[in-house]
């Protein structure tokens, strides 16, 4: 087989040192509480399968997921120690086989605690649990009086000992909320009818608040792939680059119309060019617009606005600002990266950057650096 040939309209760099290195930072500001790992969602869009094991030969040995098709995705890449925790619990049927992989579901609700201690019961053995409580932000987890009735019963102990009580702080973006404290003091009153039983609140924003929040366990999730969870001043390595090669290059006269609508009119002569990307790969189509759109693309410190709407497989950018050389065809320009951070586009688009990174599709030519991937791991040992 020959080389492979790289035919790809867009390419995402992932730093996966800078991963490693977030998971450090947050780390050392929360010790002596241990730091686990939210890889949901495929590692936030970036590849749980290179992520996860980077992050074990860091020293993280407790991964979140969201589903258990999460968990299996990741189970062969990480070592025996590893504990696998799922967030949104199990749905029914799914009992024996995330037993038999020794997953841990989280029990959000009754229905959840039920199936889980039937299995317990048929099999005749303990089976170990992650159990949620809604502190305040009535989305998942058993209220404080359902909490009290398990931790009242006798055999749910032996059926379920519980690994980990959770919560999830619903304004730990914003660390001066008030809904942050009196999510706590719920939740400190949960937690002391568990008095064995590690604990966890914080998420990424929540690692940041005081101490107070760490408790046993925190797990950091946007703040490991490079965005700040509030304003601290401890601050994230950037993780992803996002570029897109130029497959066209034209000047057009005032007047001339510009994408789907012919929304964009140019004001005068300009310079325009055609991108290999749209929000079939995750760039938002609110970006572009009527006008010169609130998006844009960077090439040397200079910003090409989007000019027209953005298309499922192209967009068209405004390179009149730049010399007639700087730029041609094949050429790839800056979507994310020194210039324009995830943050600064989840703000033109009016979203958040959960949204932007998560979105970012498959077609992109993925560039890892700063580890060696699973992909790499494995074409190693077929050699």
């Amino acid at each position: 087989m020959s080389g492979h040939i790289k035919t790809a309209f867009s390419r995402l760099a992932l730093d996966l040192g800078a991963v490693c290195a977030n998971y450090r930072t947050i780390a050392r500001r929360v010790a002596p509480a241990a730091c686990g790992a939210v890889i949901k969602a495929d590692a936030y869009g970036l590849g749980a399968r290179d992520v996860a094991p980077a992050l074990y030969d860091e020293g993280c040995r407790v991964f979140f997921v969201a589903q258990f098709s999460e968990a299996l995705n990741v189970t062969d890449v990480l070592g025996e120690d590893a504990e696998i925790v799922i967030l949104n619990g199990l749905e029914p049927g799914a009992e024996a086989a995330c037993a038999a992989h020794e997953f841990l579901p989280v029990l959000n609700a009754d229905s959840q605690v039920a199936r889980w201690r039937d299995l317990a019961r048929a099999k005749g053995t303990p089976l170990p649990a992650v159990l949620q409580v809604d502190s305040g932000m009535s989305r998942l987890g058993l209220d404080a009086s359902a909490a009290a009735s398990l931790a009242a019963d006798p055999a749910f102990a032996r059926e379920v000992p519980l690994r980990l009580i959770i919560t999830h702080l619903a304004c730990a973006d914003e660390p001066g909320h008030a809904a942050n404290a009196e999510q706590s003091a719920r939740f400190r009153a949960i937690r002391r009818l568990f008095p064995t039983v590690q604990a966890s609140i914080a998420n990424s924003g929540g690692a940041f608040l005081s101490s107070a929040f760490h408790c046993d366990l925190v797990r950091p999730g946007i703040a490991l792939y490079g965005v700040q969870p509030h304003s601290s001043s401890i601050l994230m390595h950037p993780v992803v680059r996002l570029d897109a090669r130029i497959l066209q290059i034209r000047e057009i006269e005032a007047g001339i119309r510009v994408g789907y609508g012919l929304d964009y009119a140019a004001p005068s002569r300009r310079r325009i060019a055609t991108l290999g990307i749209g929000y079939a790969d995750g760039w938002p189509r609110c970006l572009g617009g009527t006008g010169t759109g609130t998006g844009s693309a960077w090439h040397a410190g200079q910003r090409l606005p989007i000019v027209g709407r953005v298309s499922m497989d192209s967009m068209t950018i405004d390179l009149t600002a730049l010399a007639p050389d700087a730029l041609a065809e094949g050429d790839f320009v800056e979507l994310l990266g020194p210039s324009q951070s995830l943050a600064d586009v989840a703000r033109d688009a009016g979203t958040i950057a959960y949204e932007i990174l998560t979105r970012l599709g498959t077609r992109s030519e993925r560039i890892f650096a700063g580890h060696q991937t699973a992909a790499a791991a494995a074409l190693e040992t077929v050699q």
